[in-house]
């Protein structure tokens, strides 16, 4: 006797293992996109090989009243005098103290436009310390647009055996009013990598700098802002200058030493992106 019973059929299970093989395959997506995106990739673009005393400090300034200020772009080696002297060589100035005589004289400045090559510099803080120097150059008749570096010391001796400082390099672009605060105040430029760029050429130009590398910044950043509420992006990396002892001419093109590959890497990747994003303010 033939029977006439259909064969069982198990679609059901067939699509159980099937969303179950989905959601482990999601799950695993999910998993290795954190791991790569917040573990492996910081880890793999942070580099202090050349510096490593640098590792485990803050590479963002603050105000006084604790607001995220300007990110850290500039490294130098070498003393006090050694920076005086490099800084003389390539026509920067020291800051005035902010007094207010010197704010006074700064505004003056400003709306008169003349020349106040001596403008002080608003503080800003690293680690809860004071920029300890700050120089700068005028971009004009008045102290309107300007150059300028904030510097730390953040290490007696570095790698080289000498100090070691950290610098913010941002361009003043004109004299407004805060975004945060409504106080009056410097905007910057929002490519601080150029005024980084400008600065090191500047240096080197002047045989000022025996080596130069890079280690880790605040990484890369396209939409930061600084104290004042200006918006500044940057591939996130300091630019670190072993200068010259008091002002000695450097005969020879500075060494510059290489980046792992992964670092390379970013940098182009970050090239990249910025080429993406298109139209991002130059000043």
């Amino acid at each position: 006797m033939v029977s006439n019973r259909q064969p069982s059929r198990s679609y059901p299970t067939s699509l159980s293992q099937r969303g179950r093989r989905a959601l482990i395959f999601l799950v695993a997506l999910v998993a290795a996109y954190v791991l790569a995106t917040y573990v492996i990739l910081p880890f793999a673009w942070s580099h202090y090989e050349h510096q490593k005393g640098l590792e485990d400090l803050p590479m963002v300034t603050r105000t006084a009243q604790g607001i995220p200020g300007g990110p850290i772009n500039i490294g130098l080696v070498g003393s006090h005098e050694d920076i005086a002297f490099a800084m003389q060589a390539i026509g920067w100035s020291p800051a005035d103290p902010l007094t207010l005589r010197s704010s006074i004289a700064i505004v003056g400045s400003v709306i008169l436009d003349r020349s106040y090559k001596d403008a002080p510099v608003s503080p800003l803080f690293l680690g809860g310390h004071r920029e300890e120097l700050a120089f700068e150059k005028e971009d004009g008749a008045s102290a309107d647009r300007r150059h300028h570096v904030r510097l730390w010391q953040v290490l007696a001796k570095g790698a080289e055996g000498r100090p070691v400082w950290l610098g913010s390099a941002t361009f003043d672009k004109g004299v407004g009013l805060s975004h945060y605060t409504g106080q009056v105040t410097h905007h910057i430029a929002a490519d601080v990598d150029a005024e980084r760029d400008y600065l090191s050429a500047s240096l080197t130009g002047a045989r000022m700098v025996v080596t130069t590398y890079q280690v880790s910044g605040v990484g890369p950043t396209l939409f930061g802002r600084n104290g004042g509420g200006d918006s500044y992006y940057t591939d996130g990396e300091i630019r670190v200058m072993v200068l010259t002892e008091r002002g000695a001419i450097n005969p020879q093109p500075p060494a510059d030493l290489p980046n792992p590959p992964i670092i390379e890497l970013k940098d182009d990747l970050w090239r990249g992106v910025r080429q993406a994003a298109g139209g991002l303010p130059t000043d």
